[in-house]
């Protein structure tokens, strides 16, 4: 079976999270930045107002990209706050569960 590219994504984040420090990487330019976390939480808060704004002006193409900035930048804080993308993972198939798909 073949891995989901979000699986995928979030084995490269953790990847790039290790590499030594000498290598550049925008990753860790965002976890190890000199204002800690709040340099990721910032990126997701600009991403976030980029996508609402790309879906209030209906441009598809920009809707497109901008989700898919905001969540990699999502992924990147959930690695800087030390949650594990499994976690939400099983969050969702939690939430999920306990839905009604009948109603």
């Amino acid at each position: 079976m073949q891995p989901d590219i979000l699986d995928e994504l979030w084995d490269v984040i953790l990847e790039r999270s290790n590499t030594p420090d000498g290598r550049k990487s925008y990753v860790r330019s965002l976890l190890f930045h000199e204002k800690g976390i709040d340099k990721s939480l910032e990126k997701v808060g600009e991403e976030a107002i980029e996508y609402i704004l790309a879906v209030k002006n209906g441009e598809d193409d920009r809707i497109i990209s901008e989700a898919a900035d905001l969540i990699f930048h999502l992924m990147v804080s959930l690695k800087a706050a030390d949650i594990s993308f499994v976690e939400v993972k099983n969050e969702l198939a939690a939430r999920r569960a306990g839905m009604n798909l009948h109603d």
